[in-house]
């Protein structure tokens, strides 16, 4: 490790965090956790200065980020001096929620440059090796986003002195573009509270359609191509028995709506051309990727949100609104999140689970506002307590 000038004391009255996240954008959850993570530092924190350190982002990204979070620092990580710059003024190096420790490297490249602290918010932590239980070993704090990794930690013999469960950072997203929102509802003919969404999703995500560096076998994709089409239609069986049971039940209608760009190929054939007639009748799709701004402010005023994705919900239940995580066990030990907090009656396992159930509950919510928003409520202060506790840490 090499020592330099900015592991002396630095006088300042504003503590500077340089935050690792925005992993891809491609997906309004991982958009969605730098959001909620600087969100959360500005409100615990006595003015922060924030530098997101992220992967390379489109311009959309950047604008929207700058646009309501006008003191994040953002810096280009193509640039070397820029990082090291960074490096040397921060006190914190802060790796935001994700899938894992995608920031592995980077936290490497702080420790060889400074003996000033890491560490790890609301992040998944499976099966550690050697190597990287060394390397969080020397974390300052790590707090993961369900109590699964908790146990892979422990296991694997990690010694960190503070480990505890914390909420994804999307929890504490509270960002809507109310004016894209409102024109994309009204577009669409879609009222506040008078509408649900559903959000479909493959059991493995084909990046290899989405990225041309990914370097997959053939064994690879032929395994992840075959998984997705066996399970396609019958996994969105739950979307469909939803929407139907909705639209024939209230008269009211439905939107179908991405998380992921790829989404936009499977609403059609997967949820919206094997419904009935008259159903179908009452449902729209969303036909372009949107940035998360907008998704949130749909899903704030939607009467519920029915996801096989596990950010949507999250978007959703942060603004209040409630939603169900309709979960496929490829997608990571990540939901255990959601019965961490409480949520088991709006998680469904999904080859356990019949598709009737999920429209069950979705009625009896519809059913009960009161008990649905007091819920709501109960889960919002929950993470707002385990928010606290981090952020003291």
């Amino acid at each position: 490790m090499i020592s330099s000038a900015s592991d002396r004391h630095v006088s300042r009255s504003r503590p500077t965090i340089l935050l690792r996240s925005g992993w891809q954008t491609v997906n309004i959850g991982d958009i969605s956790h730098t959001l909620g993570v600087e969100q959360l530092l500005r409100k615990h924190l006595p003015d922060p200065q924030v530098i997101l350190w992220p992967n390379r982002m489109e311009p959309q990204v950047v604008e929207m980020l700058r646009r309501h979070l006008p003191a994040l620092e953002i810096i280009d990580p193509t640039d070397a001096e820029q990082v090291n710059g960074a490096i040397d003024r921060a006190d914190l190096f802060l790796h935001g929620s994700g899938p894992s420790v995608v920031g592995r490297r980077e936290i490497e490249q702080w420790r060889q440059r400074t003996n000033k602290p890491f560490g790890l918010l609301g992040v998944t932590v499976e099966n550690p090796d050697a190597d990287l239980v060394a390397l969080l070993n020397e974390a300052a704090f790590i707090f993961t986003r369900e109590t699964d990794s908790l146990d892979h930690l422990r296991r694997a013999g990690c010694t960190c002195p503070v480990q505890a469960f914390t909420p994804d950072g999307v929890f504490a997203m509270d960002i809507c573009d109310a004016r894209a929102g409102d024109a994309f509802c009204a577009e669409h003919g879609l009222k506040p509270g008078e509408f649900i969404c559903a959000v479909p999703r493959l059991r493995y995500t084909p990046y290899h359609k989405i990225y041309d560096h990914v370097d997959w076998s053939a064994e690879k994709i032929r395994l992840v191509t075959e998984t997705n089409d066996r399970h396609g239609m019958s996994d969105h069986a739950c979307l469909r028995e939803s929407i139907t049971r909705w639209v024939r039940d209230t008269g009211m209608p439905a939107l179908v709506c991405p998380e992921m760009g790829y989404q936009l190929d499977i609403i059609d054939p997967l949820v919206i051309d094997p419904l009935p007639a008259d159903v179908k009748s009452k449902v729209v799709a969303c036909r372009s990727f949107w940035l998360p701004d907008a998704a949130q402010a749909v899903y704030r005023s939607a009467a519920c949100v029915v996801s096989l994705e596990c950010h949507s919900p999250i978007m959703a239940l942060a603004v209040k609104t409630p939603a169900f995580y309709v979960r496929q066990p490829e997608d990571t030990i990540k939901g255990r999140m959601y019965y961490d907090l409480d949520l088991d009656p709006w998680v469904f396992e999904i080859d356990k689970t019949d598709p009737a159930t999920v429209a069950d509950r979705l009625m009896q919510v519809h059913a009960a506002p009161a008990e649905v928003q007091a819920r709501c409520e109960a889960l919002i202060a929950r993470c707002d307590q385990l928010y606290r506790q981090a952020m003291q840490a």
